[in-house]
């Protein structure tokens, strides 16, 4: 196990007597920013341990999910899926609110939350993976670090490691010459948004962080501020937007505890909201039905491509849980969610969800999908 002392701003230790959560994952992994991020400012007494194939293994079987990062409590209890382990700190740790007290603004966050963490993951791995500087890089990084306990040369592993994530992240992820330009636009025009935003105020809704901005840190902390190309585009045409993860990241308990919650839904977050309407619902909508009719792909088509996907089980649940969202609104706050994102998306939260349950006794991936650790 690595730790990270804690004035490097890496893990958080506890004062005497206080619980210590262990938090296992990578320091370039999407998913582990995020939480890391999130337990800063909420001020969780952290110990990172670096994962390596070992403990990749030992959490799986704690958890059933090959994945990370996973977080055992100081009970021994073990959290994985970091939207679900934010819900959990939001209802049952002290620490200064990160989630709106507004229904309707509270919605929007955790609709925004999780565009971020499923529809910016496809352009995140795709910057990592699909050119040349930025694969060299992570290729050896993980070979470095997660498969620092494989007993093979160093050059085997950075093979053994660029040749699964080019076949997990392009091709099986639909990745083609006419798709790839459609994921280029997607961080493009994303970064022109959040642009226009981070100019006029510190984080996504306000003055304090909530889900959403944790969302948008899985993918811009280890990924678009990091990975080269990405990192490029991110100084070159959005500094505000790069302001705004340095901001987060920075972000103290006293700091956020000084700070007011969002109590409304900035209309410059209308764009956002639109391609979650427009793009990423529908898809969440096409890929419950290929899950439910047990398929191995979801069809669909956006930004003028016809995309072909393998079919994700947790998708499926991430839209579950915004429909039952969306239903536990007031009637007021959900005429008003309705107005915000237009009659398609409406019609698609308001059908019954699917109560989509992994089956048992079975090691699943991120996504649900039967999985084996590496």
């Amino acid at each position: 196990m690595d730790t990270v002392p804690g004035p490097q701003g890496h893990s958080k230790a506890g004062g005497p007597g206080e619980a210590v959560y262990r938090l296992h994952g990578l320091k370039l992994s999407y998913f582990t920013g995020k939480l890391e991020a999130y337990f800063r400012v909420k001020g969780v007494a952290f110990e990172f341990v670096d994962m390596d194939t070992a403990d990749f293994r030992l959490c799986a079987r704690e958890t059933g999910i090959a994945q990370m990062p996973q977080v055992q409590a100081p009970d021994g209890r073990w959290l994985t899926d970091t939207t679900a382990i934010i819900a959990e700190f939001e209802t049952g740790f002290t620490g200064p609110a990160l989630s709106p007290r507004s229904p309707l603004t509270r919605f929007f966050s955790l609709l925004l939350e999780d565009l971020f963490d499923e529809w910016l993951w496809r352009p995140a791995l795709y910057y990592r993976w699909a050119f040349a500087e930025d694969r060299a890089l992570m290729s050896s990084q993980i070979a470095r670090t997660m498969l620092r306990d494989v007993p093979l040369p160093f050059s085997v592993r950075r093979r053994l490691i660029l040749a699964r994530q080019r076949r997990q992240y392009l091709s099986r992820d639909g990745i083609t010459r006419r798709t790839a330009p459609v994921i280029e636009a997607l961080y493009c025009d994303t970064l022109q948004m959040l642009e226009a935003i981070f100019r006029v105020r510190p984080f996504l809704m306000g003055e304090r962080p909530v889900e959403a901005d944790f969302g948008l840190m899985g993918p811009f902390l280890r990924h678009f501020s990091h990975d080269p190309t990405p990192a490029a585009i991110l100084r070159e045409t959005a500094p505000y937007t790069q302001a705004w993860v340095a901001r987060v990241w920075a972000m103290t308990p006293d700091d956020a505890e000084a700070a007011s919650l969002p109590e409304r839904v900035p209309d410059d977050l209308q764009g956002l909201i639109t391609m979650a309407a427009r793009d990423y619902l529908p898809y969440l909508e096409a890929n419950a039905l290929a899950v439910s009719q047990s398929a191995a792909t979801v069809q669909y088509t956006q930004g003028g491509a016809d995309w072909s996907v393998p079919a994700a089980p947790y998708r499926a649940a991430c839209l579950d849980a915004l429909k039952g969202a969306y239903l536990a609104l007031p009637d007021e706050a959900r005429t008003a969610a309705g107005l915000k994102l237009g009659p398609g998306a409406v019609a698609i939260l308001a059908a019954p969800e699917t109560a989509f349950v992994p089956r048992a006794g079975r090691l699943l991936g991120r996504l649900w999908e039967n999985a084996r650790p590496a």
